[in-house]
């Protein structure tokens, strides 16, 4: 069985990613023979295989065939050490792993992979969301956020801030490039995520240009300087709103002229209460946003309320389409920072720490793994069939398995063993001699 899309299959993206890495930009190093590409390439591929730890395959019976299947399948010509790995990608600085998430984003483009993901006909959904990654009280660097406890006890810890393209109809999400939260973002959750938000919008634009995109985030975005900066952007967005943080906002809604709404569907009683320009808060009075009000009601007597501020116009005939954006913006924990934790990315665990980067640059592969693997839940036939039948872990079980002791000379005929092995046996414990 074949892919789709030629360049939207594992072995296009992968090709994708190694092309990105341009000489110019990671030069090779004098005192080791390994070389940008393989060492990012072997990070790529133990997060690709959800391996529980780094390349520790020396002085094994598997060697031969892990370091030839590195080779045909993550083109990996000399796969450094377990240690060389560390050592090399702890100097890498995370944006330069920026340009794989735009070429590939590039090929969804081209591909009009990205058509079925289009919201209100024309924009793209982009979810915003900050989750830690690693805490410790002793292992640090020098680029981990500090929290100093009241006991004199310090804490070092990395956040990441995600990125995620979302459908509400759509369980495939599409990540962008994350942007690691820093040392020097702030002392506080709500100012390291917004300094590194600041960071993330402006990389964003910078890189999709003429991008038509509505933001969405939780309530901590809902602030005047947030809010303008998307403005400057000319990116649209619908963002949380609490009234215990802006009490000034639901008091103008009180004696505000507002439009109210109620629909019934699949036995849910759906009420809606909307508002136009209101003055964000006292202080910045002279900003106005629309406000969307919605009650969820179900049979069961289950009861949910939701509020939103947002840049589009709202009508009776959008205001449903609109809410489910605002709720779409689940998607980033849910199926994007819980399918990392959960389901065999091993998000949370400490795959080294390092002195600089290293930290980041584990995440920002794992990110651009997970982001391979939801395009082939796209675009691959054979992928899709598996899924069916496997859970995540199962499958992310059997490729691990099949790549340390069968060699393989493309990623189509793995996928066949998995689907169908009584017609596609493996040849267990084969290794072809070297060409």
């Amino acid at each position: 069985m074949g892919f789709v899309r030629k360049h939207l299959s594992i072995e296009g993206l992968h090709q994708i990613v190694r092309h990105g890495l341009y000489k110019e930009q990671f030069p090779n190093h004098k005192r080791t023979k390994f070389g940008w590409q393989d060492c990012i390439m072997s990070g790529l591929a133990v997060f690709g295989l959800k391996f529980p730890s780094l390349l520790q395959f020396e002085d094994s019976k598997l060697e031969p065939f892990i370091r030839r299947n590195l080779r045909n399948l993550y083109h990996v010509e000399e796969a450094p050490s377990d240690t060389c790995l560390r050592e090399r990608l702890d100097t890498l600085s995370p944006k330069k792993l920026r340009r794989p998430f735009k070429s590939i984003f590039a090929h969804l483009q081209r591909g009009k992979v990205l058509e079925r993901f289009k919201f209100l006909d024309k924009y793209l959904l982009v979810s915003i969301d900050g989750t830690g990654q690693y805490s410790s009280k002793k292992v640090n660097c020098k680029n981990c956020c500090v929290k100093e406890h009241r006991n004199g006890e310090i804490t070092y810890y990395h956040q990441m801030l995600g990125a995620v393209v979302v459908h509400p109809d759509e369980k495939v999400v599409i990540p962008l490039s994350p942007e690691p939260i820093t040392k020097g973002d702030g002392d506080t959750k709500n100012d390291c995520e917004r300094n590194a938000a600041k960071r993330l919008l402006k990389d964003f634009r910078r890189e999709h240009p003429h991008l038509k995109a509505i933001i969405i985030e939780d309530a901590l975005a809902s602030n005047y300087p947030h809010l303008s900066l998307i403005d400057s952007l000319k990116l649209e967005y619908i963002i949380g709103v609490k009234e215990g943080d802006h009490a000034f906002l639901f008091d103008w809604i009180k004696h505000a002229k507002v439009n109210e709404h109620t629909i019934s569907l699949d036995q849910i009683k759906h009420r809606f209460r909307f508002v136009h320009d209101v003055p964000l808060n006292d202080e910045h009075f002279d900003y106005k946003v629309n406000v969307l009000e919605y009650w969820e009601e179900k049979p069961n007597g289950k009861k949910q309320y939701f509020s939103w501020v947002t840049s589009l116009p709202i009508t009776k005939e959008n205001m449903f389409k609109l809410m489910r954006a605002g709720r779409a913006r689940w998607k980033v924990e849910n199926e994007t920072f819980n399918t990392l934790k959960n389901q065999g990315y091993n998000f949370e665990h400490n795959y080294g720490h390092g002195y600089e980067h290293l930290c980041s640059v584990m995440t920002m592969l794992m990110l651009l793994a997970f982001l391979i693997d939801q395009i082939q839940e796209l675009c691959c036939p054979i992928y899709k069939k598996i899924r069916q039948k496997k859970s995540r872990k199962e499958l992310f079980g059997h490729i691990r398995f099949l790549f340390q002791y069968v060699v393989w000379t493309d990623w189509v005929s793995l996928f066949d063993t998995i689907l169908c092995p009584e017609a596609n046996p493996p040849p267990i414990g084969i290794l072809p001699p070297e060409e």
